[in-house]
């Protein structure tokens, strides 16, 4: 057997140290393998930490990449996106004012004014949880809001804390109009109007106006574009509404407001529509064309889905004391002929507007050619949304009135509980309530003082006439205490139970009060009930006629109805004559005071109600 011996021809060195070597190769070996051992033990975990910290904020980049792409490319997933934050606002304000009213209504007080400070403090902080969310989320969001500041007999706090909603509005930038009405009209800006101002003159929740000049008619216009993004999210927007309501009811059955995420799908496509819009301002215009009246609506140009063109109308708000003064414009004959206006749709039309505020009415001086008794006209705007009052709701509505406008007694505090029950489904326990919403003042059953409680000395009126002698006690006690503490169960209930129009012309009543009060009138504050009243009767007076040619009723008691509704009628107008007297014993007064302070321009600002 051969062997093949290699011989290692390095250095010499190398080749003197080869015994050396040879005897240290075990160790080696074991060494070695300890060594990768070691390696293997620390190396391996370093590699994969590593990699993991770059792995993590590398996912996270992705995912934000991909979900910024699919919230500005995929509508679904922005629409997800957003229902979930709307939605959660919304739901985290309402259930925890909910919350906050079961722990204010639970505790015990050691005195009732103390219980009704506390729960005035709840409703301020619950509104306000409310209204911040409303704004968060925009949109029709801001129009529920404005919904509940037009709910009368809800408490105080809630409506003044929700009333600037109707001037807290944003615009849409210039951008998104101009590609509005490239997408809806077909034409740019330029292409449909010789001028046209970027800047709006007016923002409300769903649209904004501008001012043009408008190429086809020559004529200076007002043009109301919609928001554009209302239609993308309109119905996600109204889901997310109506959810939420529907969960604060099913946890907190008491605090029921589904009935108004109802009311507003059903109403808001309508005012979404401007083309609608057009055809109810043809129909009020023709509703009053042949009545002498200061009201003025502003003739329609053009009409779109989403874009309406109209007559521009310069003038100023009806409550502007200055502005009224300036043009010799009598304060107090404007709060009586919009209180005409307005009874004459409800009661005699039976076809009504149904967002009355001081925003939509202008007012300036009445033009030669003018249609006006006076010297002023009236112009009202947005009319986006009519409610029609059908003939039964009509009259047993002005029946309930006429029962109020009465002097307590048996028979007619009992007509007042049958029309409040035919009207609103009203049950005598939540007839106080009721009563003291609709007039603005305290029943003759009272809603303040317990059998077991402290009495009040207040002598409270039994019928409207009587609030002209009114002490300011009494006013306070209402202003106090329409909704305090477990009278808010029955307000809610009452929200419940009333129909929808019922509830417009109570807002249309309280409108009429508010803008007498802001005009600082000279006359009683029962002036303008009175107006009502006399409308009422007309409304029973030609029910009562058409019963007659249709049969159902006989001639003697056609008669009879005719002589009460001439001797009460008559009643009401001297009534008037001798208010609109004192009335101007007043003014002339102020007149007087104001000359003797200040001479001539004292004397017209004080007869204005300017100081």
């Amino acid at each position: 057997m051969h062997r093949v011996i290699l011989k290692f021809r390095g250095p010499p060195s190398w080749r003197s140290s080869r015994s050396f070597l040879r005897s240290q190769k075990p160790f080696a070996r074991h060494n070695n393998t300890d060594l990768h051992k070691r390696l293997a033990s620390s190396d391996a975990p370093q590699r994969p930490q590593e990699k993991s910290w770059l792995w993590y904020p590398g996912t996270l980049l992705a995912l934000t990449g991909v979900g910024y792409y699919a919230y500005e490319n995929h509508q679904p997933s922005r629409h997800a996106v957003l229902a979930t934050l709307r939605c959660s606002r919304l739901a985290r304000a309402a259930i925890s004012g909910a919350i906050d009213y079961k722990l204010t209504l639970a505790r015990t007080y050691t005195s009732e004014e103390e219980r009704l400070e506390a729960v005035s403090q709840c409703h301020v902080r619950s509104a306000t949880k409310v209204l911040n969310a409303l704004l968060a989320n925009g949109g029709i969001y801001i129009k529920l809001g404005q919904h509940i500041a037009s709910l009368i007999v809800l408490p105080k706090e809630w409506t003044s804390t929700m009333a600037p909603l109707q001037d807290r509005c944003d615009a849409t930038p210039y951008e998104g109009i101009a590609a509005l009405f490239l997408s809806d009209m077909g034409q740019t800006i330029g292409e449909l109007f010789d001028d046209f101002d970027p800047i709006p003159i007016g923002v409300a929740s769903l649209a904004q106006v501008h001012v043009g000049h408008h190429k086809t008619s020559g004529r200076k216009v007002a043009v109301k574009v919609q928001h554009p993004h209302l239609v993308e999210f309109f119905n996600i927007d109204i889901n997310m509404v109506q959810s939420t309501l529907g969960w604060i009811k099913y946890w907190f059955p008491e605090f029921e407001f589904t009935w108004l995420g109802e009311e507003m799908r059903e109403n808001l496509p309508r005012e979404m529509d401007f083309v609608h819009e057009a055809r109810n301002t043809a129909r009020v215009v023709a509703d009053f064309e042949n009545i002498k009246t200061s009201l003025y609506i502003p003739e329609v140009i053009s009409a779109n889905k989403r874009v309406l063109i109209m007559e521009y109308i310069q003038g100023g708000r009806v409550d502007d004391l200055a502005y009224l003064s300036q043009h010799n414009i009598d304060r107090n004959k404007v709060a009586l002929e919009l209180t005409r206006i307005f009874n004459r749709m409800v009661f005699m039309n039976g076809w009504f507007h149904a967002d009355p505020h001081p925003g939509n009415l202008l007012i300036r001086p009445a033009s030669k050619s003018s249609n006006s008794p006076y010297n002023f006209e009236i112009a009202l705007l947005d009319h986006g949304l009519y409610f029609d009052l059908e003939r039964e709701l009509r009259v047993n509505y002005s029946r309930l009135w006429l029962s109020l406008i009465a002097r307590s007694s048996p028979t007619v505090d009992a007509d007042r509980r049958k029309y409040a029950a035919l009207v609103g489904d009203i049950t005598s326990d939540l007839y106080p309530v009721f009563e003291a919403a609709i007039t603005g003042r305290l029943s003759p059953d009272g809603i303040i003082e317990a059998d077991d409680g402290p009495k009040s000395n207040t002598q409270r009126a039994t019928g409207m006439l009587d609030m002209a002698s009114q002490i300011e006690e009494e006013m306070e006690l209402v202003r106090n205490t329409v909704a305090p503490g477990d009278i808010l169960v029955s307000v809610l209930d009452v929200l419940r139970r009333l129909p929808r129009r019922v509830l417009m012309v109570m807002k249309l009543n309280d409108l009429a009060r508010h803008l007498d009060h802001s005009l600082a009138t000279t006359h009683s504050s029962v002036r303008i009930f009175l107006i009502t009243s006399k409308y009422c009767m007309k409304a029973v007076w030609q029910d009562e006629k058409n019963r007659f040619r249709e049969g159902g009723l006989g001639l003697g008691s056609f008669l009879g109805s005719a002589w009460a509704f001439a001797t009460e009628y008559s009643k009401i107008t001297f009534i008037e004559l001798m208010m609109d007297w004192q009335a101007s014993l007043v003014k002339s007064s102020a007149w007087l005071r104001g000359f003797y302070s200040r001479g001539l321009a004292g004397a017209h600002d004080a007869a204005a109600g300017l100081y």
